[in-house]
């Protein structure tokens, strides 16, 4: 069972709440740019470097070797910044100079717009151009291995839960026989994600394990296993030796490699290691959600010849996707990905119910109860920071560390409502107000807010309705205008 704290109450001075529930600083609902988050996404500090060397272009009517040397030294730089291997970041940056030099800068677009291109697509080849998909094989049969704290044993399961997706019917098998507390888990978070399971927790021969687990599979009528091995500190003759022997005993069509990603080089050496050994046929990069620098993204798939072929992006069985390198590219240059998050929209909100909320808002006819229920539609999709990073123009903005924990705090005031104060806010009068922030175990000040704050999307609403949409947009294009705008 998962147990959930209750989350602390905020401090009325220090926060206010938006429309959607999520915190925001008083002056606005991004932090300023020179003060410091509590988070960082593990490509912000990249993404801001490429954009400042790139800035630096502007007014430009021919890219030549001089006006280039220095944002490519800046390029460099931020390359050797985040993390890449020194050799892939040299050869990176002569293949843009190569391409970039001599090249005439089209009306249409600015110099800055141009180079971004190029480097868009040296991006893709450096990830691995392509998408690279799983083998057709069923029964498919996949191994998994990698370090103690890799994230192993959890990546089985988001990968079971993203190929019942794909319609296979997947059955995990725990063959950690050193750490109890991981059979244990994987046993926890197949039950979650309703996938097959098989362990022998009084065996010691992890080869009869395997062999036990594809007589049971096969009983079961699954048609993919995916095997969470032991991991170790570090890399050592007896783990190498294990994991070939279960491999020989299982046949795998796959052997994936689950990275931190967090680790930086020391990920590349890593896959290195275990690639001589075992031949991978793919990787797996967890904790791409972190603050780590990036490099092992950017350096792993050119240095080992390996494939990334999906990316842990958080703790939730969900937070788990296929890798496409142009879409990672995209968000590395601040570009946001459009195409992931139309797909994730689809595969978690309902049509129809999108369709009605979509009505309502446009009738300016949206209550409580519809807030509540968009909520939870959007909460189906990930993380909110997963969200806000597939957003274009938004890769580096940060939401605060405990923004999801308000989300829920959010979601408990208005649970604390009855049907009728949901569907008709303005009968919350002080009383009301106060035995709602008790049931929530808030202060009566973030029901207020929350309140204010969803009376003033009412009124954009509204606005809208009356044909005020061109008056909102004359207004934003006055903010851009005066800066309010980020532009490249």
């Amino acid at each position: 069972m998962c147990v959930i704290p209750k989350p602390a109450p905020l401090d009325e001075d220090e926060n206010v709440r938006t429309p959607m529930g999520l915190p925001q600083r008083k002056r606005g609902c991004l932090a300023p740019k020179n003060e410091p988050t509590l988070t960082t996404h593990m490509f912000e500090s990249l993404t801001e470097k490429l954009g400042s060397a790139l800035r630096n272009l502007r007014g430009v009517g021919k890219l030549t070797e001089e006006n280039m040397a220095d944002a490519l030294k800046e390029v460099r730089t931020a390359l050797l910044a985040a993390d890449v291997h020194f050799k892939v970041a040299r050869d990176f940056v002569e293949r843009v100079q190569v391409a970039c030099v001599g090249q005439e800068v089209l009306k249409s677009v600015t110099p800055g717009q141009q180079v971004v291109k190029i480097i868009n697509d040296e991006l893709v080849r450096l990830l691995g151009e392509g998408q690279t998909a799983l083998s057709p094989a069923r029964p498919l049969k996949i191994l998994m291995v990698g370090l103690h704290g890799s994230g192993k044993t959890t990546s089985t399961a988001k990968l079971g839960k993203l190929l019942k997706k794909r319609g296979y019917k997947p059955f995990v098998v725990a063959c950690d026989i050193y750490r109890p507390a991981a059979i244990d888990q994987l046993e926890i978070l197949a039950k979650q994600e309703e996938l097959g399971f098989y362990a022998d927790r009084l065996s010691q021969d992890v080869t009869a394990i395997g062999a036990a687990a594809l007589a049971a599979a096969d009983a079961a009528g699954t048609d993919c296993m995916i095997f969470d091995t032991a991991g170790r500190l570090q890399i050592d003759a007896d783990l190498i030796e294990e994991v070939k022997k279960l491999r020989a005993r299982i046949q795998p069509d796959e052997v994936l490699l689950v990275a931190d990603g967090a680790l930086g080089q020391e990920a590349v050496n890593v896959a290195k290691a275990f690639h001589d050994a075992l031949q991978l046929t793919g990787l797996i990069l967890t904790k791409l959600d972190g603050d780590a620098r990036g490099g092992a993204a950017l350096s792993i798939k050119s240095i080992t010849g390996v494939p990334i072929k999906f990316v842990g992006t958080g703790e939730k069985t969900g937070d788990f996707d296929t890798f496409y390198p142009d879409r990672l590219a995209s968000r590395i240059l601040g570009m946001g990905d459009v195409v992931s998050l139309v797909e994730r929209a689809q595969e978690n909100i309902d049509q129809k119910e999108a369709e009605r909320m979509a009505e309502k808002m446009r009738k300016a006819d949206f209550n409580l109860e519809d807030f509540l229920a968009q909520m939870q539609q959007i909460k189906k999709m990930g993380s909110m920071q997963s969200i806000v990073g597939m957003m274009p123009g938004m890769s580096g903005v940060q939401l605060p560390d405990d923004s999801e924990k308000q989300m829920a705090r959010t979601e408990a005031i208005i649970y604390s409502m009855t049907l009728k104060e949901r569907r008709k806010p303005d009968l919350l009068n002080g009383s009301r107000r106060q035995r709602i922030a008790n049931g929530a175990g808030v202060k009566i000040v973030e029901v207020n807010q929350l309140l204010k704050q969803f009376q003033q999307m009412q009124k954009m609403m509204k606005m809208l309705k009356g044909g005020g949409a061109k008056k909102m947009m004359r207004q934003m294009e006055a903010m851009k205008g005066r800066g309010g705008f980020p532009s490249f």
